[in-house]
């Protein structure tokens, strides 16, 4: 059995040889097979990681270009929709203007018309009353000196009733 005193202590004997020995072998077998091995699959995983962030990086450039250039197209757009909004409202405001200017023309035209109308009926009116009032002071003419006047005698007796009556001088 071991005593307190000699358990600090480490005694060189065949088997801490052999272990160091195997100790040795399996570190040169690790140092000269699987350690490269591992620092190949390391060093391609650092490799496929630059890839993928440069790959990430060039994502993210080409996602910012494509929404610099959506934004352009945007304010184009807007532009573009708003020149078709002014060019509306000037386009409706025109056709008002224009409509109005009809609409006066149009009742200028009745108005005339209507105008035309009341002188042509005005005339009428007054022909109507000239030959009724000529017809009146024949037959008041008649009765008063009992007799029938020449034709000539009629219309100058005719013509100058018309003209008191129109005057207004009329006696009475």
């Amino acid at each position: 059995m071991f005593l307190a005193g000699e358990a600090g202590v480490i005694t060189i004997n065949g088997t801490v040889i052999v272990e160091l020995v195997t100790f040795l072998i399996m570190l040169a077998v690790l140092a000269r097979y699987v350690y490269p091995e591992i620092v190949k699959v390391a060093e391609a995983r650092q490799r496929q990681i630059a890839e993928q962030l440069k790959e990430a990086e060039e994502a993210r450039a080409a996602a910012e270009q494509r929404l610099k250039e959506a934004e352009e197209k945007l304010n184009d757009a807007r532009k573009t929709a708003q020149g078709v909004i002014d060019a509306a409202a000037k386009s409706a405001e025109q056709l008002r203007q224009e409509m109005r200017q009809k609409a006066e023309e149009e009742s200028k035209r009745t108005v005339e018309a209507a105008r035309k109308e009341i002188e042509a009926e005005r005339d009428q009116a007054v022909r109507s009353v000239r030959s009724e009032v000529a017809n009146l002071v024949v037959a008041a003419t008649e009765k008063v000196i009992g007799e029938t006047l020449d034709d000539d005698k009629h219309r100058q007796l005719i013509d100058k009733a018309i003209k008191e009556v129109a005057s207004g001088n009329g006696s009475r």
